[in-house]
C-alpha cells in the first residue's frame, strides 16, 4: 500500500505545502527517495518521466535548509535545459511558500545582472543550467563553498548534451563532505560511471512500470507510415479533430521546427516554436502562449522535450522519429504525467524505419502502424510545392488521440 506523505517523516510545513497543491499521496519514487533524503544518504534513483521527481528532491532539501543559516548558498541543482531549470525553480518556490527561503533559476540566453545579484545575495536555493554556471565561475560571481546539497536532475540528458566536463568541474568547486542526489529517467553505462565518482554509497531507488514499458503506462501509443515530404499534411488533417485540443510536436532540427511552425500557421493551425537558436524571452513567451491556449501547437526540438511541465498536455507528436530510443521516452513523457492519460503520435518515414523499430525495442512494446495512403485529390491546402503527392489518414484509422476523449475521462487528467 502506497503511504502518505505524513508518513515519510516530513515537517508539518512540508506537510501543509503538499496539501495546498492538492498532492495526497506521494508517487512511488517520492515514496521511495524522500525518506533516505531526509537521513542525509545519497540517493540514486531512475524513473519515468513526470512521476514526481522534482518533488522528490526538493521536499528534502526544504527541510534540511531550514536548519541552516540563510544568506548562503545550501543547495544547488544541475538541470539540462533553461526549460527545465525554471519548471524545478518554480517548484521550490511553490513547496517553500511560507518558508524565508529564496531560489534562483540560473540559465544562459538573458542577461547576467540578476543572476550575478542572487549569488551576490547568498541565494540559498540555486537551479543551474551547466553552461551557465561556468560562464559566472570563469567570472568570479558564483561562489560554492557552502554548497552542502548538490542535485543532478536528468544527468542523461546532462551527459547526452555534452555536460559532462562542465559537471565535473563544477562538482570539483563543492565541498566533498556534501549529499548528493542523482535522478534520471534512465541510467545508461555513461550514467552509472559517472555516479560512481560522486555518489557515496547510495540508496538506489528504480521505479519500474508495471508493463515493464520505459513509458508512462497512461501513454496510448500510435504510428503513421508516411512519406517524408507529406507529414506536414498528414499533422494538419488530424488536427481537424477537436478533441486534439493541443499538441506538442518534436522535429529533429531547429531549421525543420521553424518550417513547421510557419506551415501550419498557413493552415490556420496557431503555432509557435522552441528550440536553441530562440532567446529565452521568446521561448517563454511561447511556451506562455501555448499553456493559455492561444497557440494550438507547439513545435520544438529535443532541447525542450525534458523542460515542459504541462498537467493536461494530450497529445505529442513526433514528427520526426528521435535518433535514439531515450529522446522517445522523453518526449511523449511530456504527457500522461502524475498518472494522468495522452496520446503519443510517431510519423515514419521508410528512411525512418529502423530508428523506429529501436524505439519498439527499448519500450518493450510492438507499436501498430498505420498506412496513409494517397488521395486522387487534394484533401486539405498546401504551404509545399502543388506537384507533391498528398496523403491523409485511412478510413479505419485509428484517431489520434485513441478514441475520443468522454468528458469524464477529460475531469479525470
Amino acid at each position: 500500500m502506497q503511504p502518505n506523505f505524513d508518513a515519510l517523516g516530513l515537517s508539518p510545513a512540508s506537510l501543509r505545502a503538499v496539501r495546498e497543491l492538492g498532492f495526497s499521496v506521494p508517487t512511488p519514487v517520492q515514496a521511495a527517495a524522500i525518506p533516505p533524503a531526509l537521513q542525509g544518504k545519497d540517493v540514486l534513483a531512475s524513473a519515468q518521466t513526470g512521476t514526481g521527481k522534482t518533488a522528490a528532491f526538493a521536499l528534502p532539501i526544504l527541510e534540511k535548509l531550514a536548519a541552516l543559516p540563510r544568506k548562503k548558498t545550501h543547495a544547488l541543482i544541475l538541470a539540462p535545459t533553461r526549460e527545465l531549470a525554471a519548471q524545478i525553480a518554480a517548484h521550490f518556490a511553490a513547496l517553500g511558500r511560507g518558508t524565508n527561503l529564496r531560489v534562483a533559476a540560473i540559465y544562459g540566453g538573458v542577461g547576467f545582472g540578476g543572476q550575478i545579484a542572487a549569488f551576490a545575495r547568498g541565494t540559498e536555493i540555486i537551479v543551474a543550467t551547466p553552461g551557465r554556471l561556468m560562464d559566472l565561475m570563469g567570472q568570479g560571481a558564483a561562489r560554492l563553498d557552502d554548497v552542502s546539497l548538490l542535485v543532478l536532475d536528468e544527468a542523461d540528458r546532462m551527459l547526452d548534451m555534452g555536460f559532462l566536463p562542465a559537471v565535473k568541474r563544477i562538482v570539483a568547486k563543492i565541498p566533498a563532505r556534501r549529499q548528493t542526489l542523482f535522478f534520471s529517467a534512465t541510467i545508461a553505462p555513461e550514467v552509472l560511471k559517472l555516479t560512481r565518482d560522486l555518489l557515496r554509497d547510495p540508496v538506489r531507488i528504480e521505479i519500474v512500470p508495471h508493463s515493464n514499458s520505459t513509458t508512462a503506462a497512461g501513454i496510448t501509443h500510435t504510428a503513421y507510415t508516411v512519406p517524408q515530404q507529406s507529414k506536414t499534411d498528414l499533422l494538419v488533417e488530424l488536427l481537424k479533430d477537436n478533441n486534439i485540443y493541443s499538441a506538442l510536436a518534436f522535429t529533429r532540427t531547429k531549421a525543420r521546427a521553424n518550417r513547421l511552425a510557419l506551415a501550419l500557421e498557413k493552415h490556420n493551425v496557431p503555432a509557435e516554436r522552441i528550440h536553441g537558436d530562440r532567446s529565452q524571452a521568446q521561448r517563454t513567451r511561447a511556451l506562455a502562449d501555448f499553456k493559455r491556449g492561444k497557440v494550438r501547437v507547439l513545435v520544438a526540438t529535443d532541447v525542450a522535450a525534458r523542460g515542459i511541465d504541462i498537467v493536461d498536455l494530450g497529445h505529442v507528436v513526433n514528427y520526426d522519429v528521435p535518433m535514439v530510443p531515450e529522446d522517445y521516452v522523453h518526449r511523449v513523457g511530456r504527457t500522461a504525467r502524475a498518472e494522468q492519460t495522452g496520446d503519443a503520435i510517431t510519423f515514419v518515414s521508410h528512411e525512418e524505419e529502423r530508428l523506429f523499430r529501436d524505439i519498439e525495442k527499448a519500450v518493450g512494446r510492438r507499436i501498430d502502424r498505420t498506412q496513409v495512403p494517397t488521395l486522387p485529390e487534394p484533401a486539405v491546402a498546401r504551404a509545399l510545392p502543388a506537384d507533391r503527392p498528398r496523403f491523409t489518414p485511412a478510413r479505419n484509422a485509428p484517431s489520434f488521440n485513441g478514441g475520443a476523449r468522454s468528458d469524464k475521462r477529460r475531469r479525470g487528467r
